[in-house]
């Protein structure tokens, strides 16, 4: 318990709801998850496209935002047990036997070789600012921030959703197709990135 208690004080993040990350500074976040683009097989031209696209995207925005590129290693088995639910429904011997050197030479040359796959994420901040208190006795205090915290979060999204909108078109411009993480996909994305040992001791197939 003590260990438990421990790391949660390096882990930045007070609470994730709504779609919103909130951290313990105050600071809320949305994530967008993003798709990339082979800038190499485009032209000359298309490249000098993008990149003036993506030049006259960030000179618009007048907020920070942070690129977070995550790699992990391809977990194969969900494609070999496809793989292995064909083989028993193949009526032709010859197309078994193929499928399971198939699934042979992609068993062994995973063990082998790491594939990693890439998601990149963009990540929007906001600081809301804070109710000023100060002046108020204790009971009022309490009231008035019982009362104001719903709104309050609501008016901070609404500003986050904003910021979410311009960055959605400033991409799509470019080709980059986004998608905002819901609630139980940012749980996940944090638990992986603070658990990364969790990814690492997969059984192999």
């Amino acid at each position: 318990m003590a260990k438990s208690s421990a790391t949660q004080h390096f882990v930045p993040i007070a609470d994730i709801h709504d779609d919103v990350v909130v951290l313990k500074d105050g600071q809320l976040c949305m994530v967008l998850l993003a798709s990339s683009i082979n800038f190499a097989l485009k032209s000359s031209e298309e490249q000098q496209a993008i990149l003036s696209q993506f030049q006259a995207f960030l000179n618009a925005i007048d907020f920070s935002m942070q690129v977070y590129v995550q790699s992990r290693r391809l977990d194969i088995r969900p494609y070999l047990e496809i793989l292995r639910t064909r083989e028993g429904i193949q009526d032709n011997e010859l197309m078994r036997i193929q499928l399971r050197e198939y699934m042979e030479f992609i068993g062994t040359f995973t063990d082998q070789v790491e594939i990693m796959t890439k998601n990149f994420f963009v990540v929007i901040p906001y600081s809301p600012s804070t109710l000023n208190t100060s002046s108020m006795p204790s009971f009022l205090k309490k009231k008035v921030s019982e009362e104001k915290r719903a709104d309050k979060f609501f008016e901070d999204r609404t500003q986050l959703e904003q910021r979410i909108s311009v960055v959605e078109q400033g991409l799509s411009r470019i080709g980059v197709r986004t998608a905002l993480l819901g609630t139980n996909e940012l749980v996940e994305l944090f638990y992986h990135i603070f658990n990364p040992s969790d990814l690492a001791d997969a059984p192999k197939q």
